[in-house]
């Protein structure tokens, strides 16, 4: 069974200790690890500046030696001899896998690289780097899948998704990519995450009904489930040592 846990890290900010955040950090991966199976570090999530997944990660390795780690990588705002920096450092950090995404639009405004994750993942396999780490993009939870072939072709080790809100749509994204691996992202239902649930158009109160159901649901279609929880890490935390 693997559940993972979706980590953002600290966001950079002028009046905030960097390295104590880390530490306070650190010491929650510490926590939700007794209880998760893997944890995977957001970058830059909504365009805010935040600590680099990479430099978080090291930490983690050192700290949780076991616990397997995936990145996001954004290509919105790297040109290519950036992202092989990234996953050069990812590899020599012994992070497992890379989920390479387009990634919200920067709050500073500044201007995009135009690259495409498809085309990104294309290029790293050509120079081997599937062989080194695996490779993941993001996909809709209710695609189009006869307009995502660039995708499908690129040949990624599997796809994470959007929040999911049904089984249904685990069954068909489950059904329809049979040779890749799906890691479906869940929401965890609590009143903190409510600008969250909004913002996706998730009503809270229906997916809170049985929960744990939904989460076993879930990974006994795909093996595998990413659990977000922005904005409560101890319920989550709280959850997960009751049910799992």
């Amino acid at each position: 069974m693997t559940i993972r846990y979706e980590a953002n890290p600290p966001k950079i900010l002028p009046d905030v200790d960097t390295e104590r955040s880390i530490i306070k950090f650190v010491e929650k991966m510490k926590v939700i690890s007794k209880k998760c199976d893997a944890i995977h570090i957001t970058e830059n999530v909504l365009g805010h500046q935040r600590i680099s997944p990479i430099k978080v990660g090291k930490i983690i390795k050192k700290e949780i030696p076991n616990i397997p780690i995936t990145v996001s990588l954004r290509v919105r705002d790297k040109n290519e001899n950036e992202i092989t920096k990234f996953v050069d450092s990812c590899i020599s950090v012994g992070v497992t896998g890379i989920l390479i995404l387009m990634g919200d639009p920067s709050q500073s405004g500044e201007p995009d690289s135009g690259l495409i994750p498809s085309t990104v993942v294309t290029n790293l396999k050509e120079k081997g780097y599937n062989s080194k780490i695996e490779l993941y993009l993001s996909i809709s939870n209710k695609p189009n899948f006869s307009k995502i072939e660039k995708k499908i072709k690129a040949g990624p080790n599997g796809f994470m998704t959007q929040v999911v809100q049904n089984i249904e749509q685990v069954q068909n994204l489950s059904d329809n990519l049979k040779q890749f691996s799906v890691i479906p992202i869940i929401l965890f239902p609590s009143e903190k995450n409510q600008k969250s649930a909004d913002f996706l158009g998730l009503n809270l109160e229906e997916h809170s009904k049985g929960f744990d159901k939904f989460v076993k649901e879930v990974h006994e279609i795909t093996g595998d489930v990413l659990i977000t929880s922005p904005n409560d890490f101890n319920g989550l935390n709280e959850f997960l040592k009751s049910n799992f």
